[in-house]
């Protein structure tokens, strides 16, 4: 019996010690919060272990988090990856479809919404200075130019080759208007009209040839004949290329100041502002200026605003990171947490491990119990 006791005594107070001791031990880690002094000195174990090394904790945690956790590459896998970049695309394209194209404001609207007003007036005042500007520049390029100079070659070349087919072409519509009763009729007209523009001398040319008829009979065939000769279409086209000679020769700001060029000059510009109708433009949706613009901005707008953003995080994200300085926010986060909060934390994440360490603790102390009895009862009976 007294063997029994013993045992079961030493087996207790084991289990008591090793329970209790791992118990404290992990009281410990935070426990005493502050160092504790007696006078000057310092009682050892004070303050508990975090407490005591806890800025040593909180630069090592800030610095595994930025190495191990929230590294440039998790970011870029969690951000930007091709899911993210196609939702990341179609929000883009649906904020530009209800808030731009489905938008009631005009172009003015928004114009004048960035404190932009009176821009269709601008704009005009533009497009006349654009053509007066472009009137200017004209002017001065054919100033002391002749029109040979001006005239491009290809164009010459085809003029010369009108003016050939344009002479034979009224060479030949004359010879038909003379063969015709018309063209008859028209010189017996002629030739009446040049008798009675004499005088006495046309009236006495009149009574000796009598009707004007027999004349015609003789004249029309000369004057067909004439037209039809070979040497008629020469003189045409020498007489046509002498005048285009001429006409090359003349200084072009001269032949121009023989026109009025200011109502043209007007009209040029009411044509400009009339194609541009830039207040009727102005004062209608974008929707409406341009329909197809939510596929346009569907496929070449938003899918490179989408790579640009996307290539630009990249690339910028290492940068933005240091900046925000991941590390340092963890360290100051971890020694701005009370020590009280901190304990809960660590405790209530690992409270059954640590209720089976200390429950470990009480096993094996009584499993020492159990033997130091056993070996104090071996040592008795020796």
């Amino acid at each position: 019996m007294d063997i029994l006791v013993t045992i079961l005594f030493m087996t207790v107070i084991g289990a008591l010690i090793g329970g209790f001791t791992n118990y404290i031990a992990i009281k410990m880690l935070f426990r005493p919060y502050k160092a504790l002094y007696i006078g000057k000195w310092r009682l050892p174990f004070t303050p508990g272990l975090i407490p005591k090394r806890r800025d040593e904790l909180s630069t090592q945690l800030g610095r595994t988090i930025v190495q191990h956790l929230l590294t440039p590459e998790t970011f870029k896998k969690r951000f930007f990856n091709e899911e993210m970049a196609q939702k990341t695309e179609r929000w883009i394209q649906n904020q530009l479809n209800v808030h731009v194209f489905q938008s009631p404001r005009t172009l003015n609207g928004w114009l004048e919404g960035v404190g932009q007003h009176g821009v269709d007036a601008r704009i005009e005042a533009k497009l006349d200075e654009l053509v007066e500007r472009q009137a200017l520049s004209l002017a001065s390029y054919i100033d002391g130019k002749t029109v040979g100079e001006l005239v491009p070659d290809k164009w010459k070349e085809e003029t010369e080759l009108k003016m050939v087919q344009g002479a034979k072409y009224a060479i030949d519509r004359g010879s038909d208007f003379f063969a015709s009763l018309e063209g008859r009729a028209a010189i017996k007209n002629l030739l009446d009209e040049f008798l009675a523009s004499r005088g006495r001398i046309g009236s006495v040319l009149h009574s000796i040839l009598g009707e004007s008829r027999p004349l015609v009979d003789r004249l029309q065939p000369e004057i067909i004949k004439f037209l039809n000769s070979p040497r008629t279409f020469e003189l045409v086209v020498t007489l046509a290329y002498g005048e285009w000679e001429k006409f090359q020769e003349r200084k072009a700001d001269d032949l121009l100041k023989e026109f009025d060029f200011e109502p043209l000059l007007l009209a040029v510009k009411q044509y400009a502002k009339e194609i541009a109708n830039v207040e009727g433009r102005l004062n209608a949706t974008l929707a409406e200026t341009w329909p197809t613009g939510v596929e346009w901005t569907r496929t070449n707008f938003t899918p490179l605003v989408t790579e640009f953003i996307f290539q630009q995080g990249e690339e910028k994200l290492e940068e933005a990171l240091l900046k925000v300085d991941i590390e340092g926010m963890v360290k100051t986060q971890v020694d701005s947490l009370p020590l009280e909060r901190l304990e809960e934390l660590v405790l209530g994440i690992s409270q059954r491990e640590l209720k089976m360490i200390t429950a470990l603790g009480f096993i094996l102390g009584g499993f020492i119990g159990i033997f130091q009895g056993l070996f104090s009862i071996m040592m008795n009976s020796i």
